[in-house]
């Protein structure tokens, strides 16, 4: 059956539902209950129905019950972490280096300081909020002492978690990306993601952009203001701001009497990372036919694993060398391991369902060829070269008025690879405009939950932080366009 431009209405409602709301849950709910709505000739009983089985049929696809899987661990190991002191641990290597700065010239402290926030950010891929937060708390102190304003660490706090959650997509980013691009038909996702990042050129200015304002001093806008502003009065922010203060580095209080060591956070975390590759290799490897080489059978076995079963397993291995480890050092029992872990997997759980609402809306939208009708629309006056800029600009529009970056992944993805499919355009190049489009939208967005984070932990005055971070984050974003047109017209 087509449905027209009915199919167009229940992703537009969940767009001005969370505009309103601010709640992306009320919002993906709704707009899946209306999807169901309209299947079942807007019979409220049988499209409320419809809609439970539509949330519980998500669960009859492997890929997405491995990925709501996978969302809920990475909280068990990020707790596990935190418990063992690891963080700690980390924080007082990274600590140690900053001393060797402090007795030379102040304006080359100041820029080695923030160069170790960025890299400390970009390192803590696996999680946003774990990159923001650490950033924020770990380097506070040593900021205020070098007469760094606030806005400036909320600044490296924020655009280095998400543009490294995205282009190094081993985490529940990858796996919620690789989740939708399965509802959407994409038989590769895993390849297809990683084909993408070399388009997704939002991320990569973002972060180009934060080294070059560091490296060379240079900034500009609200941003110099705040730095003229402390170099002058010693302010570390404006007069009547209202910082958004945290103490906490994580939301769990780490192991009394024992000590902290770097290595409990970093084996866990580079095992997990270490493992995704691995375990693509084994589960592609039996899928190629064809090879001309050990190395090329490699290469092709990446590419046709499953990513939802890779990043599953992955994650799972993590956690048993984590309990392994604790349990050698003595500071960890089978019965807080496992309390610890129903604790960690509590915590995410919120990702999860947002998972499930997102999966759930992306197989309604499809249930209503939503894509298929938008691209058959606009295939007279939108053509296959504005196609990539188009959807970045759309997506940043969504995610910043929402302020959630997957929200919007998981309304824009169900658009836009039907779109990029019936004009002939590359997958790969509108997904990345999609997904970088979600990363500008959240960066310039005062409601994004990572801004907030990172504004919390740097104890900024969040709207200040929003004020001076926009310029940069519109430079990046302008830029991101041009290049998606010239991309567009000229290959």
């Amino acid at each position: 059956m087509e449905y027209g431009f009915l199919s167009v209405i229940p992703p537009i409602v969940a767009i001005i539902l969370a505009l309103k709301t601010k709640q992306v849950y009320i919002a993906l709910l709704f707009g899946i209950w209306f999807s169901w709505l309209i299947i079942e000739g807007w019979n409220p009983l049988n499209g409320t129905l419809a809609m439970i089985e539509g949330m519980v049929d998500v669960f009859q696809d492997k890929g997405s019950t491995r990925t709501i899987m996978f969302s809920a661990l990475v909280g068990a190991l990020l707790i596990f972490i935190q418990f063992s002191r690891g963080v700690e641990g980390f924080i007082n290597i990274i600590n140690k280096k900053l001393v060797k700065y402090e007795n030379k010239k102040s304006g080359y402290s100041k820029v080695m300081v923030q160069i170790l926030a960025t890299f400390t950010g970009l390192l803590l891929f696996v999680e946003t909020s774990i990159s923001s937060l650490t950033v924020g708390t770990l380097y506070r102190p040593i900021f205020d002492k070098l007469g760094i304003p606030r806005e400036k660490l909320a600044y490296i706090a924020d655009s280095s978690s998400a543009p490294s959650s995205i282009l190094i997509p081993f985490n529940a980013w990858g796996a919620f990306i690789m989740g939708l691009l399965l509802t959407q038909g994409i038989d590769k996702p895993f390849a297809v993601m990683i084909s993408s990042i070399k388009y997704n050129f939002y991320p990569l200015l973002a972060i180009g952009i934060l080294f070059f304002i560091i490296l060379s001093r240079k900034d500009f806008g609200p941003m110099k203001k705040a730095e003229k502003r402390t170099k002058e009065t010693g302010l570390l922010m404006n007069e009547g701001s209202k910082p958004m203060v945290s103490d906490e580095v994580t939301s769990f209080p780490p192991k009394e009497g024992i000590p902290a060591r770097a290595y409990n956070m970093v084996v866990p975390l580079a095992t997990m990372v270490f493992m995704m590759p691995i375990n693509l290799i084994y589960t592609g490897w039996n899928e190629v036919k064809e090879f001309s080489s050990t190395f090329d059978h490699v290469k092709q076995a990446i590419g046709a694993g499953s990513g939802s079963s890779s990043v599953l397993y992955a994650v799972i291995t993590a956690l048993l060398v984590a309990i392994i480890m604790y349990m050698i050092q003595g500071f960890l029992k089978p019965k807080e391991a496992v309390n610890l872990t129903l604790k960690g997997i509590s915590e995410l759980m919120p990702l999860a369902l947002l998972m499930l609402l997102a999966f759930a809306i992306g197989n309604a939208c499809k249930e209503l060829e939503t894509g298929v009708y938008v691209a058959n629309a606009t295939k007279e006056w939108l053509s296959p070269e504005l196609l990539p800029a188009v959807v970045f600009i759309i997506s940043s529009f969504i995610a910043f008025s929402t302020g959630t970056s997957w929200g919007t992944f998981a309304i824009m993805l169900a658009i836009s690879i039907p779109m990029a499919n019936i004009h002939g355009s590359d997958v790969t190049i509108i997904v990345a405009a999609t997904l970088g489009g979600g990363i500008f939208g959240d960066h310039c967005s005062p409601i994004s939950d990572t801004s907030i984070i990172s504004s919390m932990a740097s104890a900024s005055d969040h709207i200040d932080h929003v004020k001076t971070q926009l310029p940069y984050a519109l430079v990046g974003g302008v830029i991101t366009v041009i290049l998606y047109l010239i991309i567009g017209f000229f290959g």
